[in-house]
């Protein structure tokens, strides 16, 4: 048991390594992306939008900035890490170590979904230095913490999962920008970050909740602002199912060695 859980610890501390040590390419992308979002969408037209449903608009937009960066790392972080290990062969030291596929899956989805907080924590900082310029004496509240907790962990856990499915699906990087760049991030701007879906005409609205990033936007702008278009119990509730029927499936793909043994 001890052999298993040092096996565990050097996988995970080497994965976490793997971005830590790299910050210029990691932790500075996201940032400065998040000070054009809150430069341009805050800012400048937060001074024309005002509100939305009671709350500034810089505000509002806020959790949904989080969520994109949050997930969109942690996805990035697990496909990238399981697609290079493939690419250049040391998966396979990984696979044939004594350690079972779900904790090698774990370490992945662990060290990847932290990313995703590390960005989710750098996204709030840059916006507490935009808060200021749209709010007298701007301060971000955070209402429901347990709730904000709760949503974090499941959606950076649930992408970080994806993303190991999506490392193992890639033939080339290509796929992986694909993935990211035009699926994950449209999903995720009609998701209601930048609006609610009260705002929409009914059909729209109705459509929208098709759309699974709607309840994950919602789920942490709940937790910041006690706001939410939908109920947030239950998309907690399937979230989680969804991340624990994810990991699952990596953990299976990973037993039968698939993208990996051809």
């Amino acid at each position: 048991m001890s052999a298993l859980g040092t096996g565990f610890r050097s996988l995970l501390k080497r994965e976490i390594l793997r971005f830590v040590r790299r910050p210029r390419n990691t932790f500075i992308p996201p940032a400065i992306t998040n000070v054009l979002y809150f430069a341009v969408f805050g800012v400048i037209l937060g001074d024309r939008i005002a509100e939305i449903q009671g709350y500034d608009y810089i505000l509002f937009i806020l959790p949904g900035l989080v969520v994109l960066g949050a997930i969109s790392n942690a996805f990035e972080n697990a496909s990238f890490s399981i697609f290079n290990g493939r690419w250049n062969e040391y998966i396979h030291e990984v696979l044939t170590s004594p350690l079972p596929y779900s904790s090698q899956v774990l370490a992945y989805v662990a060290a990847s979904a932290l990313r995703g907080l590390i960005v989710g924590v750098i996204i709030v900082v840059v916006g507490l230095l935009f808060v200021p310029f749209a709010i007298e004496g701007g301060s971000v509240p955070v209402r429901k913490p347990l709730y904000l907790a709760a949503f974090m962990l499941t959606i950076v856990t649930l992408f970080a999962a994806f993303g190991v499915v999506g490392g193992l699906w890639a033939r080339d990087f290509d796929y992986l920008t694909v993935l990211n760049q035009f699926i994950l991030r449209p999903l995720t701007f009609f998701g209601g970050v930048f609006y609610s879906l009260e705002t929409l005409p009914d059909f729209w609205a109705q459509v929208s909740l098709l759309n699974p990033m709607v309840y994950m936007v919602n789920g942490v702008r709940y937790g910041f602002l006690g706001y939410t278009d939908v109920n947030a119990n239950l998309s907690l509730a399937v979230l989680v199912g969804l991340t624990v029927v994810v990991v699952g499936v990596d953990v299976l793909l990973f037993r039968r060695g698939y993208g990996i043994i051809e």
